[in-house]
């Protein structure tokens, strides 16, 4: 599991590592021995599960983070204007420069380094969030505090705190060393501890698969990462096109993949740069609707969604690391004037949807293909553009339907 991180960062308060747990909590208090007991049925040293877990309180600031996740929030030129800054891209083309493992990285594991340093930089700033003492916190109590906050996804926390004790009990960091996002995700590229258990590397030769310390320990494990997620070398993530006047929008159903020959036939053309040879197949998205840029994307845009679910994160690699390689910004521009949607409002619409018959795969306030899929029925069923694009105007004809 990879759970949403770059830009997150900015969201938690200031904590220093030093901070000593409060001893009334008693919830935390609860949770805590079962917690140490599951650890230990996985194999962790007792009297380590035991020294790490006693006496943690929850953090409340990773609680409200859990609220605040920017790739879900925000809309989606919002998340790129500030993952895909021109500081950004200054910084990742000086790394491209300065990071001597990159060459050697790519050719063992086939992985565009443009690729690798953009997660880099939407991860952790290049690295520049690490040592800083405001924006990380003890992965430990992190993880327990989302354990012991009895939400569905409980166990998958548990997984991820068991497995950041196994880290330690092997030997992998320290204690002081364990830190990283309030959701637990670690070092230069943000690993999970069960991703890191699974596809950290030790590229630099000195013995440890260390993420924290060693960028080049961090990049080669998610380049073998990316390959593990279907990433295919020698090939693109995909681009923008232009689309004909008259376009049946129903065809961007973001699923149907059709050979690049087959998308030029219907009038599609490449914005800029070609996307590949007219054999490679490609599925159409229109993230902002009729109003918005349209992209064609190949396979290896699903290992960045295999790196990250949010389609805002895999677009913002994807567009870095082409900035980082020098091409030029998006040519159709975002409908910024649009009013961004509360997560109550995006419930409300898919609420209605399914009350009208369109199934969205669960009220949850997140906009994803589903709930695409559902509005363009329902936008089809009304004579309107089927884009599957959700905004305040979709809202409010929705609502006078009812």
């Amino acid at each position: 599991m990879r759970v949403p991180v770059a830009l997150l960062w900015l969201l938690a308060a200031p904590v220093a590592l030093a901070q000593t747990p409060s001893a009334e909590d008693p919830a935390m208090a609860a949770c805590l021995p079962g917690l140490v007991a599951r650890a230990r049925e996985q194999g962790v040293t007792p009297a380590l599960a035991e020294a790490q877990l006693s006496g943690l309180a929850a953090d409340p600031d990773v609680l409200a983070a859990t609220r605040k996740q920017a790739e879900f929030e925000k809309p989606v030129w919002a998340y790129l204007d500030a993952a895909v800054s021109e500081e950004a891209v200054t910084d990742g083309r000086a790394k491209l420069v300065s990071e001597a493992s990159l060459p050697a990285i790519e050719a063992a594991y086939g992985v565009d380094r443009h690729v690798l340093v953009a997660i880099w930089g939407i991860e952790s700033g290049y690295g520049s969030v690490l040592d800083d003492p405001r924006k990380v916190r003890p992965v430990l109590r992190s993880l327990a505090t989302l354990a012991c906050a009895g939400d569905k996804r409980a166990a998958t926390w548990t997984e991820e705190l068991v497995a950041a004790l196994r880290i330690l009990d092997l030997g992998r960091t320290t204690p002081e060393r364990l830190t990283g996002s309030w959701a637990g995700a670690m070092g230069h590229t943000q690993f999970m501890p069960t991703t890191y258990l699974r596809h950290a590397l030790d590229f630099d030769g000195d013995g440890r698969a260390d993420i924290w310390t060693s960028a080049p320990d961090a990049l080669a494990s998610t380049a073998q990462y990316l390959r593990t997620l279907g990433w295919r070398p020698g090939e693109g993530w995909g681009g923008e096109v232009v689309l004909p006047a008259g376009f049946d929008y129903r065809l961007a159903d973001e699923t149907t993949s059709r050979t690049l020959a087959e998308w030029r036939a219907l009038g599609l053309r490449p914005a800029g740069r070609e996307i590949g040879i007219d054999t490679d197949t490609a599925r159409l998205v229109l993230p902002a609707g009729a109003r918005g840029p349209a992209f064609l994307l190949r396979p290896n845009f699903g290992a960045l969604l295999g790196y990250n679910t949010a389609f805002s994160y895999a677009l913002a690699v994807a567009h870095l690391s082409d900035r980082l390689r020098g091409e030029p910004g998006f040519v159709q521009a975002w409908p910024r004037g649009d009013r961004p949607l509360s997560n109550d409002e995006r419930r409300e619409i898919q609420t209605v949807l399914e009350a009208k018959g369109h199934p969205v795969g669960g009220v949850d306030g997140r906009i994803g293909p589903r709930s695409r899929a559902a509005i363009r029925a329902w936008q089809a069923a009304e004579g309107l553009v089927p884009d599957g694009y959700a905004d305040s105007t979709l809202l409010d004809r929705l609502r006078a339907g009812n």
